[in-house]
This record gives structure tokens, C-alpha cells and sequence, in this order.
């Protein structure tokens, strides 16, 4: 199978907006990461989402007033965005595109203030691949607008997975762990698991400028029960919680994402 066909067979049956909104924990990285947003970026504004998936952050700004364009690599995903455009009123501002993230060549340099990637890093296994959907990502980028690229972390599933699970010692025997407990992944463990320091080298080939890297769900993953089971007003409070502490960067590698934010120079 190549890569294609493992995300294929994951995402036809795994709901990643259900993810995101249908528990108090998936909800927090939500939260977050539409904060960000916000913060940086204005309606009217334009924006690009790359690997939208079935729309879950591409719809919502779109009836915010953004105008969006979403690109998106599965069909199954697609017709579900697609699907769910429909239903806008007027449509909405939104244009949707099957495309990859390391070829943006429908676009030009300098489109959009804003561009999201919150799912493309989560699947691409090779530095080549991540510095050149990065780097196409800035591209299509205005001077001075907005990344926003989202990571999964490598340690909480160290702790979270492999320890729990007994797979550390098979781990190793398959190199699949670095010395230094760094998790290696292929196209069929579907997901690439990042830590703060490749980050940081992979936004050194991009002409940008960090201005945060955020603990979108911080210690969320570490007590979804607790977090599940919490009344509105104490998960309210939680939330006031992890806003003051998710740009902290003694918390941010024990995220199990993390999102990191960039100027275009």
C-alpha cells in the first residue's frame, strides 16, 4: 500500500470532526486553535486550509465572513466538505479543490493572509516532504500574513502508547526509536510524530518569523476521562487554565499538539 491508501482507508472510516467537537477533550484543541486564528487573522480576510479534511475549520470561518479556499488530498473527505458547502447560506465563501500539499501551483505567490495547515504535517514521514509543504505553504502566503501549522508530539505517545502498551522493546527492535526515544514513523503508523527542536529546523527553511508555538491540547490527552466528566463551569475553568499556560515552552513538548505560528517576512 502506498501512502495514499493508508490515509484512505483511516479517514474513510474515522470521524475527525467528531474529534474536535464531539467530547469537552477533542474540543480544547478546537478551541485553541480557532483562538489563534483569530487572533491574527480578520473577517474578510483571505484564507487557504490546506488538507481541510471534511471542513471542520474551513466551514466555520467561512460563515464567519473569511473567504476561504480549502484544499483537500482525499475524495472521501472531499465530497463530505463539498457536501457540507451546500448547506453555507449562499453558499458561503468557500471554494473547495482536491490537491496535495506539496503542490500548490494553482496558486500564486502571495495569495492569501492567512494559511492554515493543521493536518498535511501530521502525514508526511520525510524532512524533504515536510520542508516543501512548508515551503509551499509560505509561498502562497502575502508578506507579512500568517502560518498556522499544526504537529503531532512524539513524547506523549511515548508515555501515553508505548509504555502502557509493553510496545517500547519491539519499538526498538524494528528501529522505530531513535536513541534518544525519538519516534520514527512510515506511511503505514499514518502518523508522523514531531518534537520542538524539528520544528524549529524546518521553520529555518522558510522565510518567516516565529511568533509563538502553542500547546493546543497540552495535558488534555493525559486525563480525557477527567476532562469528560467535568460540569460546564469547571471545564470553563479548565480552559482558563491551559489559555495561561499553552504558550509555556516547558509544557509544550508534552502537548499531543501543538501549533506553531509564523509571520511571512
Amino acid at each position: 500500500m502506498n501512502k495514499n491508501d493508508y490515509l484512505n482507508s483511516y479517514y474513510s472510516t474515522y470521524q475527525e470532526d467528531a474529534r474536535l467537537t464531539a467530547t469537552k477533550h477533542g474540543l480544547v484543541e478546537y478551541l485553541t486553535t480557532m483562538k489563534y486564528i483569530h487572533r491574527f487573522l480578520n473577517k474578510g480576510m483571505r484564507i487557504l486550509e490546506i488538507g481541510a479534511g471534511t471542513g471542520r475549520y474551513s466551514l466555520a470561518l467561512a460563515k464567519e465572513g473569511f473567504r476561504v479556499d480549502a484544499v483537500e488530498l482525499l475524495t472521501h473527505n472531499l465530497d463530505i466538505l463539498r457536501s457540507k458547502m451546500a448547506e453555507l447560506p449562499d453558499g458561503g465563501s468557500i471554494r473547495a479543490y482536491q490537491g496535495d500539499a506539496l503542490d500548490l501551483s494553482r496558486f500564486e505567490d502571495g495569495t492569501f493572509d492567512g494559511t492554515l495547515v493543521l493536518g498535511p504535517m501530521y502525514h508526511l514521514y520525510t524532512e524533504e516532504d515536510q520542508r516543501k509543504a512548508l515551503q509551499e505553504a509560505c509561498r502562497v502566503t502575502k508578506k507579512n500574513g500568517y502560518l498556522f501549522v499544526a504537529y503531532c508530539m512524539s513524547d506523549p505517545t511515548m508515555v501515553g502508547e508505548l509504555f502502557p502498551l509493553g510496545e517500547v522493546k519491539k519499538y526498538l527492535e524494528q528501529k522505530k526509536l531513535t536513541e534518544d526515544f525519538h519516534i520514527l514513523s512510515e506511511s503505514e503508523d499514518l502518523f508522523h510524530l514531531a518534537r520542538t527542536e524539528d520544528i524549529e529546523k524546518l521553520d529555518g527553511t522558510i522565510d518567516a518569523e516565529r511568533l509563538m508555538l502553542v500547546a493546543t491540547d497540552g495535558p488534555t490527552g493525559y486525563m480525557r476521562p477527567v476532562i469528560d466528566s467535568m460540569d460546564d463551569d469547571t471545564f470553563a475553568l479548565y480552559m482558563r487554565y491551559h489559555f495561561a499556560v499553552c504558550e509555556r515552552s516547558d509544557l509544550i513538548g508534552a502537548s499531543h499538539h501543538t501549533l506553531d505560528i509564523l509571520k511571512k517576512r
